[in-house]
């Protein structure tokens, strides 16, 4: 069972989030073992397990980079830890910020550190800017039915992209 069948919901890359909160406490009600009372012990661990997996797709719902990693896998378009080949300009890009995140700690004037520091984040929020700007239609108009694997695979590239840019914010201690 799909995180999608268990909230009864279309799968989609930007699930509604009144209707997930909604299903979520519904699900909850239904299904917390605290309200398992004169249940058999397998019952309430078919409860628990239940319940554990409510609270997984809640968390995965909330948060659009594990829920492009939950479709993807999904439909066997990623594997955990994969090593996945970028485009070369774009890891060059990333390679740049990263260098000049290294030179964040050589400076020793707070006035040169600050400085850098905005201007890495403008390039960072820019290179974030323009490998979403692609996809933003294909994340916003997901059909399960309809979409095709080319449509997927960009979302992928996407996906390996950001991944790198959210350590590169991490570096600055965003």
């Amino acid at each position: 069972m799909t995180i999608f069948e268990l909230y009864n919901i279309p799968e989609s890359f930007t699930p509604d989030q009144t209707v997930v909160k909604k299903t979520f406490y519904t699900l909850s009600k239904k299904y917390h073992p605290d309200f398992a009372g004169d249940s058999t012990e397998e019952e309430k661990q078919v409860l628990l397990e239940k319940s554990a997996m409510i609270n997984k797709a809640l968390k995965i719902f909330q948060d659009q980079e594990l829920l492009i990693k939950y479709i993807l896998q999904e439909k066997g378009l990623l594997e955990e830890e994969e090593k996945y080949n970028l485009d070369p300009s774009f890891l060059m890009e990333v390679m740049e910020l990263n260098e000049q995140v290294m030179e964040l700690e050589e400076k020793e004037n707070d006035n040169e550190r600050n400085a850098l520091k905005v201007s890495i984040k403008s390039a960072l929020q820019n290179l974030q800017e323009e490998i979403y700007e692609p996809v933003k239609p294909l994340l916003a108009n997901y059909s399960e039915t309809t979409d095709t694997e080319k449509k997927l695979l960009q979302i992928k590239d996407y996906y390996f992209k950001q991944k790198y840019l959210k350590r590169i914010e991490e570096g600055l201690g965003v």
